[in-house]
């Protein structure tokens, strides 16, 4: 059921906080049109490899980008609001999203209250760093360390370290399409439009669900402790003859279950039968299971846990996660039609009717500008004349 086919997204979009966002929306068929400065464009254009050979497609800007169209517009000049006002009205616009510093807002006419005049019903969202009341300078590491997400992050005794992606990046995008979904839900139900505005460091520390309270009520210290648990043990990365698993014995009857078993016998100790146990003595019992571990290949060991039901995984590279067959089944990709590079892309978090229906199969990532003539000239109505005028000017 293609819920989402007559909904029309504007983003005023760059960087990945926005533009995953607006990824995620043309997954479930929405129609989105990306805005970027006639001059200076989505600076991640041009970050990662040149593998098309051109000017603005780097790999890092492919990643997620498909299924979007491509619009330039400088909003700073008389004629640009002119443009944006006649795209909201002619293209319908539902959802109106923006990552600029809110100090622009009214700068640039896209602050909720300009645009609401425009079309009373309009969704409006703004992804900032720290909230409209903010203008501070904010990039998804520096959240990672203001967040305290760093500081969790490492080995015990070692510096603080980044995550291996971009957490309040991702982590933004998805609960504004959480609120941007019971935005449509209240517009559907009311006939009312909404303003939302999303803290990228709140989005952030939302996620410090144990961390805030744990170390609120016990007055204790919360932060790095590598692979192992904090609560739970054995609970670890453990080398095999031939690589790398990771061991989460959740429970007492888990751990039976492991002791239980030849290898792992030496361990079935009085000391151990309770998770308290385990945890008082967890450097001692990690070491005892990799020295054990580390003699027997992953693909055993894989077959020993899963068969007593006794959670266990490969550390697997990117490579092997996507070709696992249960990822394999839900890979995006896009064509290019100009060079017919091939892209694959990542799942969606849910398979949406629109993928399925498409193939998995989303439009290429725009070109810079690439869409220009097909809307202010087919849509808006702006003649050759004026398209050329606007260009010389950079308007468009």
């Amino acid at each position: 059921m293609d819920l989402f086919k007559n909904l029309t997204a504007l983003s005023l979009e760059q960087a990945t906080v926005l533009p995953y966002l607006t990824f995620r929306l043309a997954q479930d068929g929405m129609k989105i049109y990306r805005l970027e400065h006639p001059v200076y464009g989505d600076p991640n254009r041009l970050i990662g490899d040149n593998v098309l050979g051109e000017e603005g497609m780097n790999s890092y800007f492919l990643c997620i980008n498909a299924g979007k169209k491509a619009l330039t517009l400088d909003l700073s000049k008389p004629e640009g609001q002119e443009i944006f006002h006649s795209l909201i009205k002619k293209l319908n616009v539902d959802i109106f999203a923006t990552n600029q510093l809110p100090r622009n807002y009214k700068k640039l006419g896209i602050d909720y209250e300009t645009m609401k005049a425009i079309k009373p019903d309009m969704i409006w969202i703004g992804l900032t760093g720290f909230g409209p009341d903010s203008n501070e300078a904010a990039y998804d590491p520096i959240l990672q360390a203001r967040s305290g997400l760093m500081d969790l992050t490492g080995e015990p005794d070692g510096d603080p370290q980044v995550l291996g992606i971009p957490l309040p990046d991702m982590g933004t995008s998805v609960h504004s399409y959480g609120e941007l979904m019971k935005a449509l839900f209240k517009r559907q139900a009311t006939g009312e439009g909404s303003c939302i505005n999303i803290s990228m460091f709140e989005s952030s520390v939302s996620w410090l669900t144990v961390p805030i309270t744990i170390s609120t009520l016990m007055n204790r210290k919360i932060t790095r402790r590598g692979n192992t648990h904090e609560f739970f043990c054995p609970v670890s990365v453990y080398k095999t003859s031939d690589g790398f698993v990771y061991v989460a014995v959740g429970n007492d009857r888990q751990w039976k279950s492991m002791v239980s078993q030849e290898i792992f016998k030496s361990l079935d100790k009085p000391e151990y039968e309770k998770n308290a146990g385990r945890i008082a003595d967890v450097k001692n019992l990690n070491k005892a299971i990799n020295d054990i571990t580390k003699n027997h290949s992953t693909e055993e060991l894989l077959k020993l846990f899963n068969e007593i039901t006794v959670p266990i995984s490969k550390i697997k590279t990117i490579p092997e996660v996507v070709s696992d067959p249960l990822v394999e089944r839900r890979l995006l990709y896009a064509e290019d039609p100009k060079t017919g590079t091939k892209l694959t892309l990542a799942p969606p978090p849910v398979m949406t009717d629109f993928l399925e229906k498409a193939g998995r199969k989303l439009s290429f990532p725009p070109r810079f500008g690439e869409h220009n003539q097909e809307v202010y000239g087919q849509v808006l109505g702006y003649s050759e004349e004026q398209l050329a005028s606007f260009r010389e000017n950079k308007v468009i």
